[in-house]
C-alpha cells in the first residue's frame, strides 16, 4: 500500500508582534480623495489608503534585531561606531573598500554623476530608472538604453531581461567613443522593465568589454540580492551558492555602486555610495559634507546606521528573500486566474498590470497606467503607481512625451508588512477593475512639475 503524499502548505519565516491599524473606507470617499488628489496616488494622503503597494521603499518591517540596534545609536557628530559597524558590513558583503553614507539613493545617485559625468558624455545602461536618468541630465549627459529588446515586450518570458545587448553597447561606444562614456551602469533588477534581473554570464561579459575600452561599470545594487535569488534560482552553477556569495561575486565585478538602503536593507531611511576606486571616494566624501553632513552619518542618525548595518546581514538570508518574492509570485499566480495581462516573468519585487492590454482602448496620450492605478485606488483603496508614460517624462530637447513601450501599473510589496489576504484582496479589485475595463476613460494632465513630474502632476477625468 503506497503512502499518500500530503502537500505541505508555505508561510513566512516571522511572526508578527506589534500591529498598525489601518482605516476602512467606502468607494464614495476615495472618490472624493482621488479627485482631491489629481488622481496622481503619489498626493494620496496615507491615512486614506487600504493597502499601500506605492512602493517598497522605506516602507519595510524592520526587524526585532534592527529595533534592539536602535537603541545603540551612537549620535556623536563626528566618528560615530554606528558608522564605522556599517562601514565594516559594506566591506563585508559588498566588497568594496570604501565607503560615503547618504540620506537616500538618489543623494548617491546624484555624488556619482556630478563626480564622473561632464557635458555631452553618453552613460549607457540596461534601461532607465526616473532618478538615475534625471541626475544623468543635470550633470549634462545623455543616458542611452542599451538592455536586450526582450525587457521590452511584457510577454516574453526571457529568465533575464535585465541583460545588456553586448552589441548595441558596443555600438553606442563606437558611435560615441570610449572617452565620451564615464561609465556604464546596470541595474538589477530592472525596475522599469518590472523587476527584471541580469545573468552573472552577462554580467562577466559586458565586464569583458568594457575592459576592451577601459570604460567604468557601476551598478544600482538597490534590489541586489534579489538579482543574486533570481541568479541562484535560474542560472546554472548557482543553485548551491548562498545569496551572500552570489551577491559578492556580483559587485566584484563593478568600480562601484550606489543604494538606496530604504529597500533591501529594510531600513525606514538611508543609502549609500561605494567604490574600490580611492579618487571618486575622496570626492564623494569631500561632496557629501556639503549636500549632506559630515563623511561619517551622511545626513543620517546614528541609530539609522545601525539598523542598516543589521540589515545587511539579514537581507542575505535566503528564507527572508524567498519568502519576499514568494509573495510576489502568490499574487501573479492569482491575479492569472482571471487573465489580468502582466509582465513576465514575475518581479522581485513588484507585480505588474500591462495597462496597454488592460485598457486597450486608451491611447498613451490619455495616460491609461495613471488611469488604471487610480481606479483600483476608487474601487478598494489599494494604491498601486504608474509606470509609463508619465513617469518617462519628456525630451529634454524637443519637450515632448516619451512614449516608453511599457506602460505598467506597479504594485509593490512592501517586506514583511502585509499577509496572503491583503493580497487576495488586492487581487480582487484589480479583477472587479478588469470587469469593467471598457466604461474606464482616460485622464488629462493639468499640471506639471518641470522634473519628475510622477510624484506630482495633477490630472482630471475626461
Amino acid at each position: 500500500m503506497s503512502k499518500k503524499i500530503i502537500k505541505r502548505s508555505w508561510a513566512e519565516p516571522f511572526k508578527i508582534k506589534m500591529v498598525e491599524p489601518i482605516k476602512m473606507t467606502n468607494k464614495v470617499y476615495r472618490e472624493k480623495c482621488a479627485k482631491d488628489a489629481g488622481y496622481n496616488t503619489f498626493l494620496l494622503k496615507s491615512a486614506d489608503v487600504y493597502i499601500d503597494l506605492l512602493t517598497d521603499s522605506g516602507t519595510n518591517a524592520m526587524s526585532d534585531y534592527q529595533w534592539a540596534g536602535m537603541m545603540l545609536g551612537d549620535e556623536a557628530y563626528a566618528g560615530s561606531r554606528n558608522f564605522y559597524y556599517l562601514w565594516d558590513n559594506v566591506k563585508k558583503y559588498y566588497g568594496m573598500p570604501y565607503f560615503v553614507p547618504t540620506h537616500q539613493g538618489r543623494a548617491a545617485e546624484h555624488m556619482i554623476s556630478q563626480i564622473l559625468i561632464s557635458p555631452d558624455n553618453v552613460v549607457p545602461g540596461n534601461m532607465y530608472f526616473t532618478t538615475t536618468r534625471e541626475h544623468i541630465e543635470i550633470a549634462g549627459g545623455r543616458f542611452v538604453d542599451v538592455i536586450i529588446d526582450e525587457a521590452h515586450d511584457p510577454q516574453n518570458t526571457h529568465p533575464f531581461k535585465g541583460n545588456i545587448n553586448l552589441n548595441k553597447l558596443e555600438d553606442t561606444i563606437k558611435k560615441v567613443g570610449a572617452k565620451n562614456i564615464p561609465y556604464v551602469f546596470m541595474a538589477g533588477p530592472v525596475n522599469m522593465a518590472g523587476g527584471q534581473p541580469f545573468s552573472m554570464s552577462n554580467l562577466k561579459a559586458v565586464r569583458s568589454l568594457l575592459n576592451k575600452y577601459k570604460i567604468k561599470l557601476w551598478l544600482d545594487a538597490t534590489r541586489a540580492t534579489e538579482n543574486a535569488y533570481f541568479i541562484k534560482m535560474r542560472e546554472k552553477g548557482y543553485e548551491n551558492k548562498t545569496i551572500a556569495t552570489i551577491l559578492k561575486e556580483i559587485c566584484s565585478y563593478f568600480d562601484g555602486l550606489w543604494v538606496s538602503a530604504k529597500k533591501d536593507l529594510m531600513v525606514n531611511i538611508g543609502g549609500f555610495l561605494a567604490t574600490r576606486d580611492k579618487r571618486v571616494f575622496e570626492e564623494a566624501r569631500n561632496m557629501v559634507v556639503v549636500y549632506e553632513g559630515l563623511h561619517t552619518y551622511g545626513g543620517l542618525a546614528g541609530r539609522d546606521m545601525e539598523a542598516m548595518a543589521r540589515g545587511i546581514e539579514e537581507m542575505v538570508e535566503f528564507d527572508n528573500i524567498k519568502a519576499r518574492i514568494g509573495q510576489v509570485e502568490y499574487c501573479g499566480k492569482q491575479l492569472e486566474k482571471y487573465n489580468i495581462p502582466l509582465v513576465y516573468p514575475f518581479g522581485g519585487h513588484a507585480i505588474f498590470l500591462d495597462a496597454k492590454k488592460f485598457l486597450p482602448h486608451l491611447s498613451q496620450d490619455v495616460f491609461p497606467a495613471q488611469t488604471l492605478a487610480s481606479e483600483i485606488y476608487i474601487d478598494s483603496g489599494v494604491r498601486g503607481m504608474e509606470r509609463g508614460v508619465v513617469s518617462a517624462g519628456r525630451d529634454p530637447k524637443t519637450g515632448k512625451h516619451r512614449y516608453p513601450k511599457l506602460e505598467l501599473v506597479r504594485l509593490t510589496f512592501p517586506r514583511r508588512v502585509y499577509t496572503q489576504a491583503h493580497i487576495d484582496v488586492t487581487v480582487e479589485s484589480v479583477a472587479q477593475v478588469f470587469e469593467n475595463r471598457k466604461k474606464i476613460k482616460g485622464l488629462k494632465m493639468v499640471y506639471e512639475p518641470k522634473q519628475l513630474r510622477f510624484f506630482q502632476a495633477r490630472f482630471k477625468k475626461l
